[in-house]
């Protein structure tokens, strides 16, 4: 059975048992009290009978019988028991609701009676069951001198009890009806909330999904369409780096920065959207949860990429490398066809001398970043910028004062950050005039690595200097799947990573000016 059907179950077996419970309760209750003002009844009744002054002298007169009977059965339809004995100490009737009986001895215990205690007792008499009440009569000096009797019979007794329970059989049954018609009710509900399955079911299906939440290498979020954040797995917890117990509050409490706080609160799909979030390149989906046409709220993925952007901007700078070598190749196989011809028509120290410096130029600065530059990756990374700068038509200058020690700085985030900010230049001086240039300048000062970045572009807008490093912010027009509007990002990402800062003014062209500190590095 489903959950809301057994919980239906159970509650009529106890309402059932409850309503049984009570009724029977009731019974011996009002059955006890029924026999308790039946005994008051009858013990008052027979103590009156027993100091009346005419009983007194009945019983001392020659015929009790002939006073005692009449006033016996006045009294008995009076108060409407069912009989009215008086008796003599052997037990000898002087009245009886069966006149027959009179002169007969008394059926039943006299003892207690006898010894002048009024008691009351269940017996079966003459007439039937009964509940009687025996009570002394006593003369002036306090000597027993004969007895009295009187009883209701207990099938009376059960024609009262019956009309006192009468009320309590459908009042029972009509709790009953309508406590059943409430848990119906509730287990509709339930069942619904449940969609009709069963404990096991539920159990199971809780397993799973919560083995699945621990497991995915994904960040899962559920929020409600009033922005509550319902459910989050552990990766998305570590992502994000959301503190435990964050289920049930508002995503605006959170302090989640944009664009990752407003994506969660628009409720809006999403699909593979970058966004930058701490010194981590997170991948955003989001969908809507509609039921029968009732929204939900949102479910929403995030994917880790930072190491794969990283890797594509290594690839990036890979791939500038090659064009590079490729140019320079092309280059040499220019040079040297020049310096062949040149030996043909008999001017040798002419083509030594133009071989000569090309050869002097290239290697002065190849030698110059290898002395240095003795980070070997931040070295090949300005030399191949050099060459593909040079390919495009925009002289990259590298000034005289760039000198890098090695240690302190991952070689990936110093490719990552000086990388970025020398593309962003050479695509900056593209955009603009000739002539067309870039300098870059790259210099240890103790513990912290300075890095200027200078362009003959157009410049940057002073409303821009505060957004540029978010993720999306770009110039450029949108090249490829992967967008624009992330290199910034990143760069922002590793001086963070360094406890650095930056500076930039735009007037006459961008300038980017990096200081990060080798002490604050990550473990």
């Amino acid at each position: 059975m489903s959950l809301a059907r057994q919980l239906f179950t159970l509650q009529i077996v106890l309402l059932l048992l409850l309503v049984v419970t009570s009724a029977v309760l009731v019974f011996l209750q009002v059955r006890n009290d029924n026999r308790t003002d039946t005994e008051h009844q009858v013990t008052t009744l027979a103590t009156g009978l027993a100091e009346l002054p005419e009983v007194k002298r009945a019983v001392a007169g020659e015929d009790p019988a002939a006073t005692l009977q009449p006033l016996a059965e006045s009294v008995r339809k009076a108060t409407d028991t069912d009989f009215i004995v008086f008796m003599a100490l052997d037990r000898t009737r002087y009245s009886h609701t069966d006149p027959e009986l009179i002169g007969l001895r008394f059926r039943g215990n006299i003892d207690r009676a006898l010894a002048g205690e009024s008691f009351t007792e269940s017996y079966e008499g003459t007439l039937g069951p009964s509940i009687r009440a025996v009570v002394p009569v006593t003369d002036e000096r306090g000597e027993v001198t004969a007895l009295v009797s009187i009883g209701v019979l207990q099938k009376k007794i059960g024609a009262e009890l019956s009309r006192r329970l009468a009320p309590v059989v459908p009042v029972s049954a009509g709790a009953l009806l309508l406590a059943g018609a409430g848990s119906w009710a509730i287990s509709r509900r339930l069942d619904r909330q449940t969609l009709g399955l069963g404990a096991e079911e539920i159990t199971r299906l809780y397993e799973h999904h919560d083995a699945v939440l621990r497991t995915v290498r994904e960040g899962l979020l559920i929020v409600s369409p009033r922005g509550v954040l319902i459910l989050v797995n552990d990766h998305a917890r570590r992502l994000l780096a959301l503190p435990e117990g964050v289920e049930g509050r508002p995503v605006l409490d959170l302090g989640l920065p944009s664009p990752v706080g407003p994506l969660l609160t628009s409720g809006s799909p999403v699909t593979d959207r970058l966004c930058v979030h701490g010194d981590r390149v997170l991948v955003l989906n989001q969908e809507r949860i509609e039921r029968h046409g009732r929204h939900l709220g949102t479910v929403t993925t995030l994917r880790d990429h930072t190491e794969l952007e990283a890797l594509a901007g290594e690839l990036d700078s890979a791939r500038g490398f090659a064009e590079a070598l490729r140019s320079q190749a092309h280059e040499s196989a220019n040079r040297l066809h020049t310096v062949v011809t040149m030996i043909e028509l008999g001017r040798p120290e002419e083509a030594v001398e133009f071989a000569t410096v090309e050869l002097a130029s290239a290697q002065a600065l190849a030698d110059r970043l290898t002395e240095e530059v003795q980070e070997p990756a931040l070295a090949a990374l300005l030399l191949g910028k050099a060459a593909q700068a040079a390919e495009k038509g925009v002289e990259l200058e590298i000034t005289d004062d760039t000198a890098v020690a090695e240690a302190g700085f991952a070689p990936r985030d110093l490719v990552t950050l000086v990388g970025n900010l020398v593309d962003n230049a050479i695509e900056a001086a593209l955009a603009a005039p000739p002539p067309r240039r870039v300098t870059v300048t790259a210099r240890t000062e103790g513990d912290s690595l300075l890095v200027r970045v200078s362009d003959s572009g157009a410049g940057l807008d002073g409303a821009a200097l505060e957004s540029m490093f978010r993720r999306g912010w770009t110039t450029k027009r949108p090249q490829g799947a992967r967008g624009q509007g992330l290199g910034l990002a990143l760069v922002r990402q590793v001086i963070d990573r360094y406890g650095g800062d930056v500076e930039v003014s735009g007037d006459a062209g961008a300038v980017f000016t990096v200081r990060l500190y080798r002490g604050t590095a990550p473990s």
